[in-house]
């Protein structure tokens, strides 16, 4: 059996498949796993270029499902593939199982997750980049994506930046099978609405009957041949197959009703197995370069900006290593990853104001083992969260730079503060929250960044700012800093505040309060050791909202403590506005003369105890 009859049969094996996992977990989307299937059958059995046994080989195709809810039929496919038994396919969704509602990289052949809608277009994006522009393999992006999803911004944000890096190596495989989670899409089966914005962005779109095997093997073929990125809108419907559900509403995420009857009308369980075709070739045709690393350099007292050592020190990291490569969002003059692009242009890629694309980036390009360092302004970050989430998800190890944090920005206004940029952070699983208050501090934690397992964030300011360490001094990701020493009170900061606790601490020493600064640059993980062993009153001082940040990381670190010392936590409590720095800084109370004062309260109170 081959041809068309075997990719009949093998898109009938994985309705099948589709309808007996989620049958057995009582749960799942088998209807939108029925809906692909001839669609993946085809792919599976004639187009798909993948070595089972070396799923990291940058030679590989890659393939998502960015309609994640359909990983019945991903799971099938594995089956199909000799990849995964009969039993294992069955344990879809049960505790002990890799096989999950929605597909993760336990399982060795998945590159990321997906699951939030809107995201494998532009993770795909990213690996067909590396392919192409880094790894220099005839590898191909293939990427599932439901109708559904294509109201997402960020799908969008896939297609122009696809276009502009002419990506011929990406095929997007439009499932439109009319129905979503509540009823019909925006679009329904109107095939020209997808395909003629498609061709809009610049892409080659075929449309096509996506249950006729020979019109998608000649759409496969004819994506292949093309010299721009392909979109395969492709006419199916959801539930084919199983008259009960067939285009019907309120199937949704159900397993059927009666799934023996489904599967003897799909014609039983068959047991077909496919040589999936390996590539030509293994590993990427470039050689990763390593040379010696050196670092920036600043001096004493000098004033620098921690945004523009972090664009030096990228730079001279890219220069020493030739895995890092770097992105931004259209402001690498403000960010400094110019600096980068300049030195090292061929691994340089600008994504322009698109943060979701330039997130997915730096995920899809880790894939294949680039270390990706991707710079915006730390407000915007909030614009690609969601990605940021599912990257931690995905297991992905990557590079995040924030620029212009706080209200030590200026003039700009709230709208350009990032104050929610730690807390966020913070909250990402696995993630590391750094925040240097010089240059050379900066340097040495992008060095360290690029070993870092997880999703790495640097804080960074606009502001220049004082050098007050050696360029000699070294920092480990989860220590701190002590600037200053003291016994009567402590002043924890980071960034910019270290500097202001700094004149705090020069002015309570004339009133003979010596203060103890301490640079708490590793928000996370935290330097818990040094926190829980001080034994006097603390001042924790940030320019970020109060909620999640540096303050209540120190109480969260004395939480489980039989004695903690009194506290005081200064930060941004107030909506700010367009300013000076300084009078920013001074509204709200969390300038030099601000931190003196909470000092003073707090060590009048211990006397008066």
């Amino acid at each position: 059996m081959e041809g068309p009859e075997l990719w009949r049969e093998l898109g009938q094996q994985l309705r099948v498949d589709s309808v007996r996992c989620a049958a057995a977990a009582k749960s799942g989307h088998p209807t939108s796993g029925m809906s692909a299937a001839d669609l993946m059958a085809v792919l599976l059995a004639g187009y798909l270029r993948y070595d089972f046994d070396s799923p990291k080989d940058p030679a590989n195709d890659r393939l998502v499902f960015s309609k994640g809810h359909a990983s019945t039929l991903l799971y099938a496919m594995y089956r199909a593939a000799g990849a995964i038994s009969d039993d294992e396919l069955l344990t879809y969704r049960q505790f002990s199982s890799i096989f999950e509602g929605h597909p993760t990289p336990r399982i060795p052949w998945v590159d990321v997750a997906t699951g939030s809608l809107g995201q494998g277009l532009p993770y795909g994006v990213g690996m067909a980049i590396a392919g192409k522009r880094l790894d220099r393999t005839p590898m191909r992006a293939w990427v599932l994506v439901g109708d559904s999803e294509m109201a997402e911004g960020s799908q969008w944000e896939a297609f122009e930046h696809a276009a502009y890096y002419e990506l011929d190596n990406i095929v997007a495989i439009l499932d439109i099978n009319r129905l979503g989670q509540r009823g019909e899409t925006m679009h329904g089966w109107d095939l020209d609405s997808y395909a003629n914005r498609a061709r809009a962005f610049g892409w080659h779109a075929i449309e096509i009957d996506g249950h006729n095997v020979e019109e998608i093997d000649q759409a496969y073929g004819e994506a292949i041949a093309s010299d721009r990125p392909v979109a395969i809108v492709a006419r199916t419907i959801k539930g084919k197959g199983v008259k009960a559900v067939e285009d019907k509403p309120g199937w949704h995420g159900k397993a059927l009703d009666n799934p023996e009857e489904a599967i003897e009308e799909l014609g039983g369980i068959r047991n077909i197995t496919v040589q999936v075709a390996k590539p030509e070739t293994s590993g990427r045709t470039t050689e990763i370069e390593h040379g010696e690393l050196e670092l920036p350099l600043y001096e004493l007292g000098d004033e620098v900006a921690t945004r523009k050592a972090y664009g030096e020190a990228l730079a001279a990291l890219g220069k020493a290593r030739g895995d890092v490569v770097a992105m931004d969002g259209e402001v690498s003059n403000s960010t400094f990853a110019e600096i980068f692009r300049d030195a090292v242009p061929e691994r340089y890629f600008e994504m322009y104001i698109a943060e979701e694309q330039l997130v997915a980036t730096a995920v899809g390009m880790q894939v294949t083992g680039w270390r990706p360092f991707a710079s915006t302004f730390a407000a915007f970050i909030t614009r690609a969260y969601d990605f940021v989430r599912m990257s931690a998800i995905s297991r992905a190890n990557y590079c995040l730079s924030g620029s212009h944090a706080g209200v030590s920005i200026g003039e700009d206004g709230p709208s350009q503060m990032a104050l929610e940029d730690i807390a966020a952070l913070r909250a990402v699983h696995g993630s590391t929250v750094l925040h240097p208050c010089d240059a050379n501090q900066t340097a040495k934690l992008v060095a360290k960044m690029a070993d870092r397992d997880g999703i790495v964030y640097v804080r960074t300011l606009r502001p220049n700012t004082p050098v007050i360490y050696d360029a000699d001094d070294e920092f480990e990701i989860g220590g701190s800093r002590t600037p200053r020493e003291g016994d009567d009170v402590a002043l924890i900061a980071a960034g910019v505040t270290v500097h202001e606790a700094l004149k705090a601490a020069e002015a309570l020493a004339a009133e003979g309060v010596e203060a103890r600064v301490i640079d708490l640059y590793s928000i996370k993980p935290l330097d818990e050791e040094t926190i829980r062993s001080l034994a006097m009153p603390i001042v924790t001082v940030e320019d970020h909202w109060a909620e999640g940040g540096l303050g209540e990381a120190v109480l969260a670190a004395l939480a489980d403590a039989e004695e903690r010392p009194r506290l005081e936590l200064l930060a941004v409590r107030e909506m700010p506005h367009s300013g000076k720095p300084a009078e920013l800084l001074a509204e709200a109370g969390i300038d030099a003369e601000h931190i003196a004062d909470a000092a003073r309260r707090l060590v009048g109170a211990a006397v008066s105890a």
